[in-house]
């Protein structure tokens, strides 16, 4: 069964979501602040982990970041009340998968968490589909149409990347350290050429477009 992690300090905000995952079919695991969260990661897998940002002992963005310092693929969701840019560019540059501000649609909630665990599973299966657009991890293939096109080693990984997670914006920032790691001399005018050869590269492709989000990066858009 997919066990999900909720963090919310909010006793009947974290009883409300807690059951209607319970209620899609989900085993769930509740806790109230960010320690309390990590000592139930400890030793545990969770297939998601959800999360306010503003709690007692350890906030949100602490949480995420001692997350990722181990586990960079369990989808991370962070729900609240905090909807400024500053904060969202800071939980997608620490690694997080989706943000929602409350107050929200606990049905658009759900419909999250299922679009993050089915973009995960892609992630594990190390192959994607798209239109007549094709990816296999194992294989190092990409293909329009079943013909073969040439990706360098980094512009697959970045594509497989955003077809993993579609419509979930990539920051500059995060896309370097990621794929270009400590390399000194990288900036996010690197990140835009690539960006631009991919596109290139997936033009005949039908079933998504890379497109910009000014400010903060890129993301999949399907067609």
């Amino acid at each position: 069964m997919i066990k999900i992690l909720v963090v919310e300090d909010d006793i009947s905000m974290n009883g409300l979501v807690s059951q209607c995952l319970r209620d899609n079919g989900y085993e769930v695991k509740s806790c109230f602040d960010g320690e309390q969260a990590l000592d139930a990661l400890d030793g545990e897998t969770y297939s998601m982990i959800i999360s306010d940002i503003m709690m007692p002992k350890l906030d949100g963005f602490e949480l995420a970041r001692n997350i990722r310092l181990t586990d960079k693929q369990t989808p991370i969701l962070f729900m609240s009340a905090k909807d400024d840019k500053p904060s969202k560019l800071y939980g997608y540059k620490l690694g997080i998968d989706d943000y929602v501000t409350k107050p929200f649609d606990i049905d658009e909630l759900m419909m999250k968490v299922a679009a993050l665990l089915r973009r995960a599973q892609i992630a594990n299966d190390k192959k994607v589909t798209v239109g007549n657009f094709s990816m296999d991890m194992d294989e190092r293939t990409a293909t329009i149409n079943g013909e073969e096109i040439v990706l360098t080693v980094r512009e697959f990984d970045i594509l497989f990347k955003f077809l993993s997670y579609p419509k979930k914006t990539f920051t500059r920032s995060a896309l370097m350290e990621e794929f270009w790691d400590f390399d000194s001399s990288a900036t996010s005018r690197t990140v835009d050429v690539y960006i631009a050869k991919i596109r290139e590269k997936t033009a005949a492709c039908d079933g998504f477009e890379i497109v910009t989000v000014h400010g903060l990066g890129y993301k999949v858009k399907l067609k």
